[in-house]
């Protein structure tokens, strides 16, 4: 099976209505270059809380609605499916949650993923877990026949993610990420913390920089899959918007800090080298070897040469 994925990413603000003219003029783009999809950045829609402002005290929840709406009746107009990150409202004083709106061509919300993993610690009171609640659910949906998921930012840190949605039989996954608006003072604390000497050497001057990008070769490579990895391009960005095929190899970026939409192929018929294609079944049942199991002495003695 074959689709056209338009990644897609722009500075992602405070300004609802401003996000939106981005979104709605990239999806218009992304249907003039023959995408199915266009895939958004984390809080794309809605601005993402502590970053891009304070808090959600004050928040216009009936804007983000609207804004929504509109959206998605231009999906529908375009026959265009949508990757839209936004914030999704709870009730009472529940935080609400960080999430993806998956909506199909017929501009109808499908379904939606909660970001699982929201970065901080046990307290609540800092990162994602002072402005959100987390998700307890994957998401897998289809597009043309092509088995999809998503997931947001921090959860690049937890490869069992991955290796679940593999195990629902996903072949492209939307990852989205907001690495922006990283203010000058702390972007030079960042760069410090990695050492100016390694910068070159690991290719990124910045952790968001050097491990998103490499976790995203290895989640792909380990579990043959495509992965399109969206971001917000608000200065400082960190690194743009990308798009990774089964075998861990980048097919396209767009330009750091520049807003911009990236068309990208996935052709299931395609095949690509997969070192672990012949064991990695076994290994997610628990069977942690390959090829056959001797039984010998010298093997069972791990204590003498």
């Amino acid at each position: 099976m074959r689709i056209t994925v338009a990644t897609c990413q722009f500075p992602v603000d405070a300004d609802i209505r401003r996000n939106q003219r981005y979104v709605l003029h990239q999806m218009r783009i992304a249907k003039s270059r023959g995408a199915h999809v266009a895939h958004f950045a984390e809080c794309a829609l809605s601005g993402y809380a502590g970053t891009d402002f304070a808090s959600y005290e004050e928040f216009d929840w009936s804007l983000l609605r609207e804004c929504t709406l509109e959206a998605l009746a231009l999906a529908r107009q375009l026959r265009l499916w949508i990757i839209l990150g936004s914030t999704h409202r709870l009730t009472g004083r529940h935080k609400p949650h960080n999430s993806l709106y998956v909506v199909t061509n017929r501009g109808e919300l499908l379904d939606r993923y909660d970001k699982m993993f929201c970065a901080g610690d046990g307290s609540g009171k800092n990162l994602d877990l002072a402005h959100y609640s987390p998700g307890n659910h994957f998401s897998v949906f289809s597009i043309a026949d092509v088995q999809c998921g998503a997931l947001i930012c921090h959860d690049y840190r937890y490869p069992e993610l991955y290796r679940e949605y593999k195990r629902r039989g996903v072949q492209l996954v939307f990852h989205s990420y907001h690495a922006g608006h990283v203010a000058p003072e702390r972007l030079r604390a960042m760069r410090e913390g990695v050492g100016a000497r390694r910068h070159r050497i690991n290719n990124g001057s910045t952790l968001p920089e050097i491990t998103m990008r490499a976790a995203m070769h290895a989640a792909a490579a380990n579990n043959y899959m495509w992965i399109s990895c969206s971001n917000s391009s608000a200065r400082e960005s960190c690194w743009p918007a990308f798009f990774v095929r089964p075998d861990g190899v980048i097919t396209g970026r767009l330009r750091s800090n520049t807003a911009g939409v990236l068309i990208s192929t996935v052709d299931t018929t395609e095949r690509f080298y997969d070192s672990t294609r012949a064991w990695r079944e076994r290994s997610m049942r628990g069977v942690f070897h390959s090829g056959v199991l001797l039984r010998d002495r010298r093997s069972d003695d791990r204590t003498a040469f």
